[in-house]
């Protein structure tokens, strides 16, 4: 996967190759789908956590026509400049308007037809970047379309992992690579002490695209922490459920308990016994849980209750945030590895001090308070896309994202 550093100070050239690099792993994603029959929405089970491809290619090009081509209006409701390329493109693809429970029964036009939408769109794009400045304020919808697409491109590969279908063989080689030699194979991965102190939690202004739950950078203050190294492992999490991590309610909050009770779990999602060893579900195939790489698919009541069981506390994503920074400008150091999977935090996902809704004003608001933040990337996370203050967030009870957790000491 080609990938420029950061998509947030891209320039218009660097713009139009990262689409099409973000377009064409699109496709691929797309194709392997498609093989599988699950091109067709009558086909794709009805799920929460995914959407029929065929419907998620039609959004992406509507979303990246939305906020460029037809010049999308702040304010609510919502409103452009101009009309889609495609008829009728908002009743099937509006995200914040088509319920996802109806996506599967929306008669979608042809496959044909919403490639050729798709490609329309994008070539449109691409003219447009030929002739754009280089300012932050001409090149942020440009750079919101590729953000757009490139997450979009890591929830397809969520889908083939839930979906059981074997992702493309350069993908499938990313995957694999990402997890070898991992650290705690050779030694338990050390505890590291930070000073804590103040620091600036967010994105600062005139500094290129920034997401407007980053906004804006403003001080807090740290305790000093101790945070492990590197993610916790498979051989660590199954000593949690050798001493009866999933029968002990006592591990789990509330909420955890009555999620435990709900989906009567007794391991990890992806997690079964088989000959008296464990097996994990790498896409279309069971193989032996290698106990040294880092448990993942693991949701937020999980992560606590092997947290409440160890004597430990996850991060807050201030204390997440500052071991990064701090890594990352002394990275001889060699602290905190990150990137790997997605970290829960112990912080819910709430506004910051400054917060102000962008242009995509369904992007973060709507998710206040329900949702809680991980940090860092997955090894399916474009490079271009990852940064120390990028926030992610989901809903708790979420195991088919590409997530794991580390530790914190509890402060005595």
């Amino acid at each position: 996967m080609k990938s420029i550093s950061s998509f947030r100070n891209a320039t218009p050239a660097q713009l139009t190759a990262a689409l099409l690099d973000a377009r064409n792993y699109t496709l691929t994603l797309f194709e392997r789908l498609a093989a599988a029959g699950m091109d067709d929405p009558a086909r794709v089970p009805y799920l929460k956590i995914i959407n029929p491809p065929l419907w998620e290619l039609g959004h992406l090009a509507w979303f990246a026509e939305w906020f460029t081509l037809r010049e999308a209006q702040p304010g609510l409701p919502a409103v452009t400049r101009y009309p889609s390329l495609l008829h009728d493109a908002d009743a099937y693809f509006d995200s914040g308007t088509v319920a996802h429970a109806t996506r599967w029964q929306l008669n979608l036009p042809p496959l044909k037809i919403i490639k050729t939408f798709a490609e329309n769109v994008l070539d449109r794009i691409l003219e447009n970047l030929a002739r754009a400045d280089n300012s932050d304020e001409t090149l942020y919808p440009f750079r919101l379309v590729l953000a757009h697409e490139d997450m979009h491109g890591e929830a397809c590969y969520y889908t083939l992992q839930t979906l059981g279908i074997a992702p493309p063989n350069v993908l499938m080689d990313a995957y694999a690579s990402s997890f070898a030699d991992h650290p705690s194979a050779i030694s338990p991965a050390p505890e590291i002490a930070y000073a804590g102190g103040e620091m600036y939690l967010g994105s600062q202004p005139n500094n290129g695209f920034v997401f407007d739950n980053e906004k804006w950078a403003h001080r807090v203050n740290i305790a000093p922490f101790c945070m492990d190294a590197a993610l916790v492992t498979n051989q660590q999490y199954a000593e949690f459920i050798v001493a009866g991590g999933y029968q002990q309610h006592n591990f789990w909050s509330t909420a955890g308990a009555a999620w435990l009770s709900q989906s009567s779990r007794s391991a990890p999602r992806y997690w079964k016994h088989h000959e008296g060893k464990w097996q994990t579900q790498n896409f279309d195939k069971w193989v032996a849980l290698s106990p040294n790489q880092a448990v993942r698919h693991i949701n937020l009541f999980e992560a606590q209750a092997y947290c409440t069981w160890a004597g430990r506390r996850l991060p807050t994503e201030a204390e997440w945030e500052c071991a990064a920074k701090l890594n990352h400008a002394h990275s001889s150091l060699k602290t905190l590895q990150w990137g790997e999977l997605w970290e829960w935090t112990q912080s819910p996902f709430a506004p910051y001090p400054e917060f102000s809704a962008d242009i995509y004003q369904n992007y973060s608001s709507p998710w206040f308070d329900t949702h809680q933040v991980l940090r860092g990337a997955s090894f399916a996370t474009q490079t271009r896309m990852r940064s120390a203050t990028y926030r992610n967030f989901f809903t708790p009870e979420r195991d088919d994202i590409f997530s794991g957790f580390r530790t914190c000491a509890i402060e005595s």
